[in-house]
């Protein structure tokens, strides 16, 4: 994501809403009000921070304190959404046996997935993320954390924060992880490789 005259854009969705998965209740907080509170604070503190221009996931990379969690949300937010669909791609032969040759089998690798999303205490992220050989790993981030600033390539990211499946789903997060699969359009997750 790069700025556009120094400020960064509201990512657009592909999408009023995402079936029974996510409702359009949801999608109107989670993405009107949330993401667009991130990016607006990001655009307030990058004017003499010696990070205009950069873009996004340098400002991640490079940014500390309030910069750094504004930064890290709108980033995590833009791939968050970005990755769903109403009529998302299935995975393909290429990416499939790179998760069953990390994790054994798909059913291993999205069990693992669910179970550190449901198990992160607190607010962050859950994230699929490949090394700089190509090893495919899981991750929990923290708040504004994200897998690049550990040298990682971001793949797939499910929000764990309680505003992403509170209206839907109230406290079952583990509920919520779970029916993400159904609109993870696999073709953006294998492009970010």
């Amino acid at each position: 994501m790069l700025p556009v005259n120094g400020l960064f854009e509201m990512p657009v969705l592909p999408y009023e809403e995402l079936g029974k998965t996510i409702s359009k209740e949801t999608l109107s907080f989670h993405h009107g009000k949330h993401l667009k509170a991130y990016v607006d604070n990001l655009n307030k503190l990058l004017p003499g921070s010696g990070l205009e221009g950069l873009p996004l996931a340098e400002v991640v990379r490079k940014a500390e304190g309030g910069m750094f969690n504004n930064a890290g949300q709108v980033l995590n937010h833009a791939m968050y959404f970005e990755q769903f669909s109403n009529t998302p791609k299935p995975i393909s032969t290429r990416m499939k046996t790179l998760l069953e040759q990390a994790f054994g089998s798909m059913e291993s690798f999205q069990k693992e997935f669910e179970q550190k999303g449901a198990t992160l205490f607190g607010s962050g992220w859950v994230w699929l993320s490949a090394d700089a050989q190509g090893k495919l790993v899981i991750t929990q981030q923290k708040n504004a954390e994200n897998p690049v600033t550990m040298g990682l390539t971001p793949l797939l990211t499910f929000d764990v924060w309680e505003h992403a499946y509170y209206l839907d789903y109230q406290n079952r997060r583990a509920d919520y992880l779970t029916a993400l699969w159904q609109i993870v359009d696999w073709s953006v997750v294998e492009n970010r490789m």
